[in-house]
């Protein structure tokens, strides 16, 4: 059985640079897209691109040679377009739009999820966007079923395929379901079935066994995963191992605790400085908690923490 194509999903505030630098590291993942660049009515400056997205400086990929593409949110179709024009100048590999993001912020800004509600508005955009950039270079989009319900999964599917873009990727869940249980991937096989182009399935995939069960039920063997990725940082690596019958052992908490986490704050501080370091390393051991049992005793005192010393001298009393 051949290896899935599994994609790190591009969560807002989550998923940045540093983070997918650590990731890459770890390895499992087969591309890499960056958190939303907002795209209101003008072409952004260099600086906003390369501030989303340093692989820019590294040929567009991590220094495993893993791809990165440059998401771009928004309304405006041909600002958009300029814009994706711009990144593909400074050597973006691909495109993704975002039509996923429930944030109420920016859906009250058009953008995100609120383009739903019309899906000719994602044709639009997303055709905009295709003829813009050289057909060499991939143009993907990320959905979700709808806006407050799911009347209109057919439709969204079609305008994405019908605009030519590379790939879809589905969150299998409305905006109004936010991220609440349960994930609803049989309306993404329902989505597969009226397009042509290549379908990734995102949502609640937590586990190896969550993974055969979603491939089961959406028909799609590729993904993208999210939150279970930052509870479970091998999580990629599990799954393709399963599928190729290969042994593996899981990483275990203590490489987590010793090992990634010193690496994540270093490199955090090295890139950013240590005042917005605290706030990621308190969220990905929150994320860690639903993975390992022993990460909650240790974020039972981490979010306490209020410098980066605080963090590391938990981690070292952990120990």
């Amino acid at each position: 059985m051949k290896s899935p194509f599994i994609m790190m999903a591009p969560m807002e505030g989550v998923v940045d640079f540093i983070t997918r630098r650590m990731y890459s590291e770890l390895g499992g993942f087969d591309r890499f897209v960056t958190e939303f660049v907002r795209v209101t009515d003008r072409v952004l400056p260099d600086s906003v691109f390369y501030k989303y997205c340093p692989e820019l400086k590294t040929s567009g990929r991590t220094t495993e040679g893993i791809p990165v593409y440059v998401q771009l949110l928004g309304g405006k179709p041909e600002v958009l377009a300029e814009n994706a024009v711009a990144a593909v100048r400074l050597g973006a590999l691909g495109i993704d739009l975002n039509f996923g993001c429930p944030a109420k912020t920016v859906n009250r800004h058009d953008g995100g999820a609120s383009l739903l509600k019309n899906p000719h508005r994602l044709f639009d955009v997303l055709t905009a966007v295709r003829k813009a950039v050289p057909q060499e270079i991939p143009v993907t989009a990320k959905v979700r079923l709808g806006f407050s319900d799911k009347n209109s999964t057919l439709d969204i599917a079609r305008a994405v395929d019908e605009s030519g873009a590379s790939q879809l990727t589905i969150h299998a869940r409305t905006r109004d379901e936010g991220y609440l249980p349960p994930a609803h991937w049989e309306y993404i096989a329902q989505m597969r079935e009226v397009v042509k182009l290549p379908v990734i399935a995102n949502g609640d995939i937590w586990s190896v066994k969550d993974y055969f069960r979603c491939r089961e039920v959406s028909g799609c063997e590729d993904v993208a995963l999210g939150r279970g990725a930052m509870a479970t940082p091998d999580l990629a690596l599990q799954i393709k191992a399963a599928l190729l019958k290969q042994n593996r052992t899981p990483l275990l908490w203590l490489e987590v605790q010793d090992r990634l986490l010193p690496q994540f704050i270093e490199k955090s501080v090295d890139h950013s400085g240590p005042h917005a370091v605290v706030g990621r390393t308190k969220q990905w051991v929150r994320f860690l908690t639903k993975g390992y049992i022993d990460a909650e005793s240790v974020f039972d005192r981490v979010k306490l923490a209020r410098t980066v010393e605080d963090i590391s001298a938990v981690l070292n009393r952990s120990m």
